[in-house]
């Protein structure tokens, strides 16, 4: 007889920020480590993972992996969207994690073998003048980074997306390898509320990253996150703008629930775009990769219904020459970034891996195997994801209520965060 699912257990911690973590164990004593972190909205992703999923796990087989993740898509018949595909997707890491401590091998050996031999990431450099975000971006090279996200300070906006760190959350983490100095969610029982003002964006933008285009010369790889902040016209604006930095992707340069915008983006820039950080399925990108309106598809493994799903996704773009770059900040667990590392190393179609880092409290929570090496990362050779959960230390953390910013025009009507 099989291996049986015989206990799944949510632990809700907040060693640095909140965590979503599952605990699957076997009958035969294996367990499994799934993240389900949904950055402001942890409790209901955990009353979704302990109230409706974890008791339909119990009795099942632990390696019909796609069987399980069927069961609870298209059994809940209410499909789609962030608290259900993260619940999924804590599941489907989960159950590859005893998957490859079953076979004895890493998960990337169980998704085909390693394609490569290391992965690309980048890290964040933030900073409110220039003079700032040039010594942030130095810092990065120093600590081996060969890819670097800039963001700046706008004049007249006193708190800027990546750069302004909310009360309550610690924003001095050095410029090394690992934490990488930005925490959005706002410890307390309302979100922040920033001001945005879209012109005094768009005019200081273009000057600050030639400026640190200049700064750097031209081999580092240089990346900008707009975060859903333009309309279409504005967006293909900054697009053709900042063709001369030469940047390796500009983020997030308007909302894609509607997909059809970026055509008007594709039309006026050649600069690289990354979208979809927010998006959950294969649905959600579907249009945008077939179409090739972008040129990095960002869906995170977790947040995208784990490995399983994520890797339709990545093969999909892989018929449009459309490279992952996945979403890996550090307000998902690192499992999660175990599990993107993972199916990066076996993926032919990779591109480049986020990667901030995490404070030390966090670390003492979550292990991982995982190592950084002069701009790269490999997620080692360990059966499994090669994550450990210490569950005395996550219970010393409790959670603590927080939430991401919300953003308002200069005449008060809300805007996109």
């Amino acid at each position: 007889m099989p291996d049986r699912i015989v206990s799944a257990d949510v632990i809700v911690c907040s060693p640095g920020r909140n965590f979503v973590t599952l605990k699957i164990t076997t009958a035969d004593g294996v367990v499994g480590w799934g993240d389900a972190t949904v950055n402001g909205r942890e409790l209901s992703v955990a009353s979704y993972l302990r109230d409706h999923v974890a008791p339909l796990l119990l009795g099942r087989d632990p390696q019909r992996i796609e069987d399980t993740w069927q069961y609870l898509y298209r059994g809940a018949y209410w499909r789609r969207g962030p608290i259900t595909m993260a619940a999924i997707g804590a599941v489907d890491l989960a159950l590859w994690d005893i998957a490859g401590k079953i076979a004895g091998q890493p998960v990337f050996n169980l998704l085909g073998g390693a394609v490569r031999d290391r992965i690309l990431c980048y890290t964040h450099a933030n900073g409110t003048e220039l003079p700032e975000v040039l010594d942030a971006v130095d810092a990065k090279r120093a600590a081996g980074f060969v890819a670097v996200r800039a963001q700046f300070g706008v004049p007249g906006l006193d708190q800027v997306y990546g750069v302004h760190a909310p009360e309550g959350i610690d924003d001095d983490h050095g410029a090394g390898a690992g934490h990488g100095g930005y925490e959005p969610a706002g410890r307390g029982a309302r979100p922040v509320e920033e001001v945005w003002d879209t012109g005094a964006y768009l005019r200081h933008a273009p000057a600050t990253l030639a400026a640190v285009r200049d700064h750097v010369g031209p081999e580092l790889k240089l990346l900008h996150d707009a975060h859903h902040r333009l309309r279409p016209v504005e967006a293909a604006r900054l697009a053709r703008e900042l063709e001369p930095a030469d940047l390796f992707w500009l983020e997030d340069v308007t909302p894609a629930e509607n997909q059809q915008v970026l055509r008007l983006v594709r039309e006026h820039s050649t600069t690289p775009l990354a979208i979809g950080e927010v998006f959950n399925t294969i649905w959600d990108c579907q249009q945008l990769i077939i179409e090739q309106q972008i040129d990095y598809i960002r869906a995170c493994v977790m947040h995208a219904g784990g490995i399983s799903h994520a890797r339709r996704i990545w093969d999909l773009a892989a018929l449009y020459q459309v490279l992952a770059g996945p979403h890996g900040p550090s307000d998902v667990s690192p499992i999660t970034m175990a599990a993107s590392l993972h199916l990066a190393l076996a993926t032919p179609n990779f591109g480049i891996q986020e990667y901030m880092g995490y404070e030390p409290v966090t670390e003492e929570v979550f292990g991982h195997g995982w190592s950084f090496t002069d701009g790269y990362l490999h997620p080692g050779d360990a059966p499994g994801l090669g994550v450990t959960v210490d569950e005395e230390a996550a219970a010393a953390h409790p959670y603590q209520p927080a939430y991401l910013p919300v953003a308002r025009t200069r005449d008060g009507a809300i805007t996109n965060w």
